[in-house]
């Protein structure tokens, strides 16, 4: 039920992951995960917007991860699972993503001086019966410029990555069991 990431960027320099169990449904609980705006998660929507200049608040997190400068590399409705990537100089405050034409595109990008990130969000089943939504998100620098980059907001990525399961997934498990 785990995505191969490793398809994607088997090495990367910067990996988080996390995990929450919810007791509904999975078809449920990922049509709730699609649901949640950045709106929804205070502190998480806010980085996120300061990250990506022009970013509207009310901007759904899957439609924020189907559109430039994002770009879907995988995606699997039988089994809920969304892979997408971008690639740039993620720690300017410019909007300095190029955007990409296709997966093949992403997964062959070797720009010096930039990064490639990929974000997987997936449903798999949990313990005793439930259900769980998790999250991955990983970063590999190209070039001895983009490990300084990467460098640079790995402070960021170390003191808000707790961020994605206690802001984003549990508004998606609160949006699950609410229905």
């Amino acid at each position: 039920m785990t995505p191969d990431l490793d398809r994607w960027l088997p090495n990367p320099g910067v990996r988080v992951a996390h995990r929450r169990e919810s007791s509904v449904e999975r078809a449920r609980l990922w049509e709730a995960a699609r649901t949640v705006r950045l709106s929804d998660t205070a502190m998480l929507g806010r980085l996120v917007r300061w990250r990506i200049p022009g970013t509207a608040p009310d901007q759904a997190f899957d439609e924020l991860l189907r559109s430039p400068p994002f770009i879907v590399l995988d995606e699997d409705r039988e089994h809920p699972m969304l892979i997408s990537g971008l690639v740039g100089r993620i720690w300017t405050l410019r909007r300095d993503y190029p955007v990409l034409r296709d997966a093949e595109e992403f997964r062959s990008w070797r720009q010096k001086g930039t990064a490639r990130v990929v974000f997987a969000n997936w449903i798999e089943p949990g313990e005793r019966g439930r259900t769980a939504l998790a999250t991955e998100a990983r970063v590999e620098a190209i070039g001895s410029q983009g490990r300084l980059g990467v460098a640079a907001v790995r402070p960021l990525v170390s003191t808000f990555h707790h961020l994605l399961g206690s802001d984003g997934l549990e508004a998606a498990i609160r949006h699950a069991e609410a229905r």
